[in-house]
């Protein structure tokens, strides 16, 4: 399946524009470090916008993502990238053995917590979003509860980068997509880029 076929076939499992959007940044991630470390672009990117195709349809930890990926099978997705979608969560038991799967694992969860804290800024906006901005947030384990800080980091460090490095790469790689995100927001004159 090429990238438009993958995004239509999300598209007939997922009804959520925001799960949908969250699909579309760890897609993004992942075409981030595929780049960097010379791996398969296409690839990389495909098990990042398939990896919770069947949330909707198995909404929990326990069978998700484990029941969708017979699916996966019948359309021909490539062994390496079920395994990483079966491994992007702890409650699998699927061991995360390729670089491919221990990158969904750092892409993942990180991108939900960097789209919280852009729309909390008066930008609503990818493109002032520092790093330094997250770190702040981060303390505050209120904010964003649902985004797990451990395992965020623990993700980062299974894939060999440093978690506030891994932070920004990922803004970066978010902002390429940031309209499709509704993330552009529109700064506003004398705003500059509050912390």
């Amino acid at each position: 399946m090429n990238r438009e076929q993958v995004l239509q076939f999300v598209r007939e499992y997922v009804s959520s524009e925001s799960l949908i959007r969250h699909m579309l940044s760890v897609e993004a991630a992942m075409r981030f470090y595929a780049r960097m470390l010379g791996q398969d672009e296409e690839e990389w990117a495909i098990a990042g916008l398939l990896h919770d195709y069947d949330w909707e349809i198995h909404p929990n930890p326990i069978e998700h993502p484990l029941l969708g990926l017979q699916l996966l099978r019948d359309k021909g997705i490539s062994e390496e990238i079920i395994e990483a979608i079966g491994g992007h969560g702890d409650e699998t038991g699927i061991p995360r053995r390729s670089l491919l799967s221990k990158g969904l694992y750092a892409c993942d969860e990180v991108t939900g917590l960097i789209t919280a804290v852009a729309l909390v800024r008066p930008s609503r906006s990818l493109h002032d979003l520092t790093p330094k901005s997250v770190r702040n947030k981060w303390k505050d384990r209120s904010f964003a509860a649902g985004a797990d800080r451990t395992l965020i980091a623990a993700a980062a460090e299974e894939f060999g980068v440093e978690l506030w490095q891994h932070v920004d790469n990922v803004i970066q790689a978010m902002r390429t997509i940031a309209a499709e995100l509704g993330l552009d927001g529109v700064l506003q004159e004398g705003t500059g880029n509050r912390e």
